[in-house]
This record gives C-alpha cells, structure tokens and sequence, in this order.
C-alpha cells in the first residue's frame, strides 16, 4: 500500500475543501438552518407529535442524511471529475499509485467532509430543538457508512459523466427527489398503504429509517434491513468502483 499517494491525494482534497470553506460547509449549514426554521418553527407548530417525538425534533435526522448524502456525492464526483477536465488525470494515473489508492484518497476526503458537516449541522439542530441520541455508536456508524457509500457513488457519477451537465443531472434528477421522499420530513406510516409499498423500494427511506432509529428508537423499517441495504450499496459501489479501474472505463479525459 503506498500511503504516499493516499495521504497527498487526500490532504490536496481536504486543502480545496478549506479554501472553499463557504461553499463547502456554510452554505450546506445555513441551508440546514433554513429548514429547521421553515418545517421545525412554522410548519413543525401545526404537527402534533410524530410517534411521540415533536415535529421540530423529528426531522433532525432527516436533514442531516438530506445534507449527508447530497455532499457526498456532490464532493466526491467534482473531485475525480476535475482532473478529467483538465487533464491532469494523466499525472494520477501515470503516478505509483493503484486503483485502490487514488479510489482510497478522493473517496476518504470526500467521506471526511461530509462527516464533519454532518456532525456541524448536528450541532446547530442543538442550538433549534432539544435533542437526545440514544445510541451515539449507531448514529456514528450510520454516518460513516452513509457517507462513505455515497462518496464511492459520486466518484463513479464523476467518471462516468463527460460534462458539467452529466455531473448535476443524477444528483438532481434522482438523489435529491428520492431523498425528500424517503422519509426526511416525515414518517412513510403517515402515508396511505399502497404509497408505504412503494416508498420501500426506495434505498434513502432505510437509510434515513436506521438514522432516525439510532436517535430516537423509532423506525419505519426493521434496524436490520436497514444496516443490510446500506452496507450492500456500499459493496455494490465498491464493486463498480473496481470494476472501472479494471476495464479503465474513462478515467482518461
């Protein structure tokens, strides 16, 4: 293993994430902070309590998976994506370095960033509503491998993708969508049966499900299925992952 290479790639990540510091972590946080005042304060006044918890409290773990995943994959596709662009994806590839290090280096910078913003934007909920974690190691596990699998699928989205274009029609067509409705603002029970049948064949609702679980002891799905679909899309993108570095699926600009 040439650490080498893993900690340059990863320190040169994590520097760019620095110098766009209000892109990178202020924005997503005033975004969060936005929600939590629209769906915690105004809407949140007119819910009763969902499953025994308020509305404002509820949708906590909602808002960090919706912020979570979409920089996950947002970091992670720009930062393979870019090198392509320019060209100097020629320098990665001709460097001493396999496909499981520079892959180790963009996905754990990505990976990291969205974990400190997801443990920032947890802190700010502190600041609107009351909040108790009922299982910290959960949470942190959930965090971890939801980022992580989510990096790994933004930097197959920034392989894969040959323009600007390419690069934002996944994460706006299908990330987001199928984040706002897989049960961030609201439990899927409150649905009616035939729309609960099919919010299950939505990947985001047992990751938001497992999340909210490790707060507050409540999900939509069991907290079994819910660890198995997320570590089987972690394996599925890191599957693909060496797949491209196998066959060399466009790494080349």
């Amino acid at each position: 293993m040439n650490y080498r290479a893993v900690k340059a790639i990863y320190l040169f990540e994590m520097a760019r994430a620095w110098r766009t510091l209000m892109q990178s972590i202020v924005s997503p946080v005033l975004s969060t902070s936005l929600y939590f005042i629209v769906f915690g304060a105004a809407i949140g006044s007119r819910i009763d309590n969902v499953e025994g918890v308020s509305y404002g409290t509820f949708i906590v773990p909602g808002l960090i998976m919706l912020s979570v995943l979409t920089q996950s994959v947002a970091n992670a596709s720009f930062g393979i994506y870019f090198p392509k662009f320019t060209g100097t994806i020629y320098e990665i590839l001709s460097a001493p370095a396999s496909f499981l290090e520079i892959a180790l280096g963009y996905v754990g910078a990505a990976a990291t960033k969205s974990i400190i913003l997801g443990l920032i934007i947890l802190a700010t909920a502190g600041l609107f509503v009351p909040l108790h974690i009922a299982h910290p190691v959960w949470m942190l596990g959930f965090l971890v491998l939801t980022a992580v699998a989510f990096s790994l699928f933004g930097f197959i989205i920034g392989i894969w993708a040959d323009g600007f274009e390419k690069l934002q029609v996944i994460p706006l067509l299908v990330i987001t969508p199928l984040t706002f409705l897989g049960g961030s603002f609201y439990s899927i029970s409150m649905l009616p049966p035939v729309w609960q049948t099919i919010a299950l064949f939505n990947p985001v609702v047992y990751l938001v499900s497992g999340f909210r679980w490790s707060f507050y002891e409540i999900a939509d799905v069991n907290i079994g299925v819910s660890v198995a679909v997320t570590c089987g899309f972690l394996l599925l993108c890191m599957a693909v992952v060496w797949w491209i570095f196998k066959t060399g699926y466009r790494l080349k600009a």
